[in-house]
This record gives C-alpha cells, structure tokens and sequence, in this order.
C-alpha cells in the first residue's frame, strides 16, 4: 500500500498541523510504503517572498525530521525537487471540465479570505491530483475538509484512464474516524490566518506566554467547570494519557481549580512532549548537510516512481515517439 501525504511550507509549523496531519502522517509510515513531500509549488499561490519561501521549507524538513519522520521508511522530498509532476498536471488539464475546477470550495474560500485570484489557485487541484497520481499512490490521509481534492482526484484518473487507457491508480482518501480538532487561542480552529496558534518549535517563554492567553470564560478559581466547553482542556486532553485526563476533568468539576492552574498544566505538557524533538531538531540543525541528503536522496526514490507514471501517461496520449505507429 502507497500512501501519500503533502503539506504547504507557508508558515511555522503549529500544535494544529502536529495534531491534525503531521502525527496521522507519521504513523502511517509504520503501515505502508509512505511517501511525504514538501509541496513548496503550491506554496507559491500565497507565498510571493524567495527567502521566506526557502527558509519555510527547510523549516518543514527539520520539523518533521525532528518529530519522527524515518527517512528509510517515508520517502521525504520537496515537491519542486521533482519537475516531472508539472508535466503530468499539463496532460491532466486536458481532460479536466472547467465546471469541476469552478466548483471547489477549496478556491472559494481562498478568495473569500481575501487571496488574490491567479490561474495558480484556480488550478490547484490539477497539480495536486499530478502529486498524487504520478506516484501511483493507494491512499491519501485527509481531513474531512480536504476530501474534495482526492474526489477530484479521482474523477480526473478515471477521465483519463477512460479516454486513453488504464495508466492510473484510482486513490482512496483516508479520513481517520477521530480527527484531532485542536483550538487556537481564540476558540476558533488553530490557523496561522487567525494568528491565533502555538507554534511547535518557537521560544519556549514566548509559548507560554501564549498558553496563559488562551481564552476561557469568567468563571472564578471556586466555581466548577465544564471541561467540555474549555479551550484549555481541550487542548490538554490531546497531549494527555486517560489517567491524566480524567484528573484534570475532576478538578474542572470540582471546583477550587482555576483556568490559570489548567494553562500551566498545559505549558508542561506540551514541554514534556516536544522537548526530545526541540533537541533532535538543535541537532539536526547542526547538521545541513545531513538534512540535505535526506531530501536528495528522498527525491530521488520519487523521481524514479514518477517517471515510470509519466512515460505511461506520454505514450498512452502520443507523446512518445519511438518509432512509427
């Protein structure tokens, strides 16, 4: 089984993206031959500044190198790294009806939050379906959110494999029946656009400083509590064993335990959780060179697979001319 999975370098990596795609992504490298790119192309549609661009990639690679990620298991590249799939996301456009690209939240949204409108955006499930299909992959972990992009997907191989010849595997997406739902420190869903995240690997004064602003109700230190109506729990109980959890759910109800006590808990919690890949990520750091090579070595394995699908896909629609038909 070959399991796909991209994230966009357009920001610092936050609790949201560990919690909702970055730990399902690492676990899955233990279930299938996984492969993991750093989608820095489409990072173009709302990343115009060259440092912040490249600075952000790398940022990604040593995040996720940091928390986890087995080079030997996941294949790990940047997705510009592999120019092939641009090719292929050309011969996808062909058969892809306007109508489709029209009717995507995906682009919708992006406007609506103010992103200017570029061909880039519109077609940006094209190139995603390239990602996915060049790779000939079997799976692709989604959020429910995200679901719309592997049915496009899904729609643009089977198009093609219906018009020139079966070339495609047809992906299934893989939505995990609990998706972590992680807050930001205004209640609404942690995103960099709200600016209201808890970066992984920022200072740990600064996190902290953040953690105590999450915002609660007025309830005092002697009231009891709801713990389900409770940012700060929420966000506890993603860290947390079932033990730990259900302490702190006692004390929100029982009383004479403040939201300041539960923000402090919190703050300790994710230190003990990201302090052994705050130092594996001092190290690698250390290390650039080592970095590097993973993401050669990474594109390499996918530019051989994505080579395959291309010359398949070439010589299915005539582009292949080794001799006469």
């Amino acid at each position: 089984m070959r399991i796909l999975s991209g994230i966009q370098p357009s920001g610092k990596l936050h609790l949201g993206n560990y919690f909702g795609m970055m730990r399902p992504a690492l676990q899955l490298q233990e279930r299938g031959e996984a492969y993991l790119f750093i989608a820095n192309y489409h990072a173009l549609t709302s990343v115009h500044d060259r440092e912040r661009l490249k600075q952000d990639t790398w940022d990604v690679a040593l995040d996720f190198l940091a928390c986890g990620l087995d080079p030997v298991r996941t294949v790990f590249f940047r997705q510009s790294d592999v120019p092939e799939v641009h090719e292929l996301a050309w011969l996808l456009s062909a058969v892809t009806p306007m109508g489709l690209l029209e009717r995507c939240h995906s682009y919708k949204d992006k406007i609506a939050k103010g992103i200017a409108p570029s061909h880039g955006l519109f077609a940006y499930p094209v190139l995603m379906a390239a990602d996915i299909l060049i790779y000939q992959s079997n799976v692709v972990p989604v959020g429910r959110d995200q679901k719309q992009h592997v049915e496009v997907t899904r729609d643009l191989a089977l198009k093609f494999n219906n018009e020139f010849g079966e070339v495609f595997t047809i992906p299934e997406p893989f939505i995990p029946d609990e998706v972590a739902v992680v807050p930001g420190l205004d209640g609404q869903k942690m995103s960099k656009s709200y600016g209201n995240t808890i970066e992984l690997f920022g200072d740990m004064k600064e996190t902290k400083a953040r953690i105590m602003k999450i915002v609660t109700d007025s309830k005092g230190l002697e009231d009891p509590k709801d713990p389900s109506a409770c940012n700060v729990f929420a966000l506890f109980k993603l860290f947390a064993d079932d033990a730990r959890r259900q302490e702190m759910e006692a004390n929100y109800r029982g009383g004479n335990y403040g939201y300041g006590h539960a923000k402090k808990a919190l703050a300790a919690a994710f230190e003990e959780t990201f302090a052994p890949f705050r130092a594996r990520r001092a190290e690698l750091q250390a290390h650039p060179d080592y970095v590097e090579e993973v993401l050669r070595k990474g594109a390499e394995r996918a530019r051989t697979e994505a080579a395959k699908t291309l010359d398949r896909a070439r010589d299915a629609v005539g582009l292949s001319f080794t001799g006469r038909a």
